[in-house]
């Protein structure tokens, strides 16, 4: 722990140097164009509509799956392959799907 690291010096005639021309331009902040005000004079937008929350259709019943009957789902395909290639995320969402009706 109490090793010193040793750095690398490089003699400075050795080293590349910033090369500069006369024909760089410097530019200071004091000479920046200003910015012009914004206007006081803003336009009023029409508030949104509310939205409503949307209510359920009569005589459907819209049950949301569990997770571990997802997960039992994705299981079965990967089963299915014989435990082998295939994606984890992808088996996941096809046994979303199934089991949402989609």
């Amino acid at each position: 722990m109490g090793e010193k690291q040793s750095t690398l010096r490089v003699p400075k005639d050795l080293m590349p140097r910033k090369r500069t021309s006369e024909n760089d331009l410097i530019v200071s902040a004091a000479t920046l164009p200003r910015r012009q005000p914004v206007s006081a004079k803003r336009v009023k937008r029409a508030a949104s509509p509310a939205q409503k929350p949307l209510e359920p259709v009569a005589g459907v019943a819209v049950c949301e799956p569990s997770q571990d009957e997802i997960a039992r789902l994705a299981y079965s395909y990967w089963e299915a392959r014989g435990y082998a290639g295939g994606s984890p995320q992808e088996d996941w969402l096809r046994a979303q799907r199934e089991l949402r009706g989609n």
